[in-house]
């Protein structure tokens, strides 16, 4: 089928009321969609005061918060019939569904009743998240439910190797297709860094500044991190810490690492001078599937310490570009974010690897994988 004549649905529990890594990529691959002649519609929950303009037509699934204390997303009630019949008019000829929530479930058995064939995409290690709240005995039925559902698809789009290796050991036996993910390069280049900026912060040029990028959320390995630092103080290790994000944590954050330079939400070429104006990017987060942040920091030229886990191992060479160490080893955290402020010769030599190993991850060639996969689901269902 010509991408002209191709409609998709896209159905998303959160496309752009929130700004994560999640959201950007779908906006991107929508707009790239858009580009070939795809008609896509978007069905998601909505706001009046989204984080940032979405791409396509966006179509409003009525929504709860989420409960736990984390209303700042949206759970969409199934599929109910204002968008179902918006669905059923624009009679798509696949469904693309980002989340295993009560929306992506109600838009797969629609799908399936009908005959549309299904791509689910793989965002975040949901599995994971539960053991960060007190909640680690539901993990088995939080896994149970992802085999189900990304075994009712037909096909399963990750962004690495490794996170196809997970998706496999849940039991999925779904075909799996890599949507990559790329990196607005004009953005995040090693000229952005700023000292002037970061002396605004009360950071000397001559520190070496630790910095962490994301939401401020447990899950992002925030108690992993505050405990790294407690150990490089312990060591005598001289050095300073730059928080680029914002989230409901905060505060819990703020007392673990009072030492810290907070600077905000940043957005557009300011997270780009944000990221650039860092030393090393200290990344321990076990939730990732690719983790933007981490190919972030490699193009603007800034070394990485990263779980050695899915959203960093297929990123970084360790040794060469940054350091992969075992998620919960805070020693030896510890000793390769030293190894790296006591070395501004091992700091730069691999910085410029990491900015040449970016140069690969490019927005184009990840999108054109998804489309690339759509025709094969459409072509095996003849």
């Amino acid at each position: 089928m010509n991408p002209t004549e191709l409609r998709v649905a896209f159905l998303s529990g959160n496309y752009n009321y929130v700004r994560d890594g999640a959201n950007q990529a779908q906006n991107l691959l929508v707009g790239y969609l858009l580009d070939q002649g795809v008609k896509v519609r978007v069905y998601s929950p909505t706001t009046p005061t989204p984080a940032f303009e979405a791409r396509g037509t966006v179509v409003d699934v009525p929504a709860i918060p989420m409960p736990g204390g984390r209303g700042e997303y949206k759970l969409g009630r199934g599929l109910p019939a204002k968008p179902r019949r918006d669905l059923e008019a624009f009679d798509p000829h696949l469904v693309h569904v980002s989340a295993p929530e009560f929306l992506g479930h109600a838009a797969v058995t629609w799908a399936r009743a009908r005959g549309v064939p299904v791509v689910s995409a793989v965002h975040t290690r949901f599995e994971t998240y539960f053991q960060y709240y007190g909640l680690s005995l539901v993990q088995p039925a939080i896994k149970w439910i992802l085999r189900r559902f990304y075994n009712r698809a037909d096909r399963v789009l990750v962004p690495t190797p490794s996170m196809a290796e997970v998706v496999r050991e849940l039991g999925v036996t779904t075909p799996v297709s890599i949507w990559g993910r790329g990196v607005n390069h004009r953005r995040f280049h090693p000229d952005a860094r700023s000292l002037e900026w970061r002396r605004s912060l009360g950071i000397a040029d001559d520190e070496v500044a630790i910095g962490f990028l994301g939401r401020l959320v447990l899950e992002k390995g925030l108690g992993v991190f505050a405990d790294v630092l407690a150990r490089l103080d312990a060591l005598g290790v001289r050095h300073r810490v730059l928080i680029v994000g914002k989230g409901p944590a905060r505060e819990w954050f703020a007392q673990r690492v009072p030492q810290a330079a907070f600077a905000g939400f940043q957005s557009g070429d300011d997270l780009g001078r944000a990221v650039a104006s860092m030393d090393v990017l200290f990344n321990p987060s076990v939730t990732e599937t690719w983790g933007q942040v981490t190919s972030e920091a490699m193009a603007a030229g800034v070394p990485v310490v990263a779980a050695r886990a899915t959203g960093a191992m297929d990123l970084l060479e360790d040794g060469r570009t940054g350091f992969l160490i075992p998620p919960q080893d805070v020693n030896a955290y510890a000793e390769a974010i030293a190894r790296l402020v006591n070395d501004a010769d091992l700091r730069g030599a691999m910085g410029r690897a990491a900015h040449e190993r970016a140069a690969d991850f490019r927005w184009d060639t990840a999108n054109a994988a998804v489309l690339r996969a759509y025709a094969e689901v459409l072509a095996a269902r003849g």
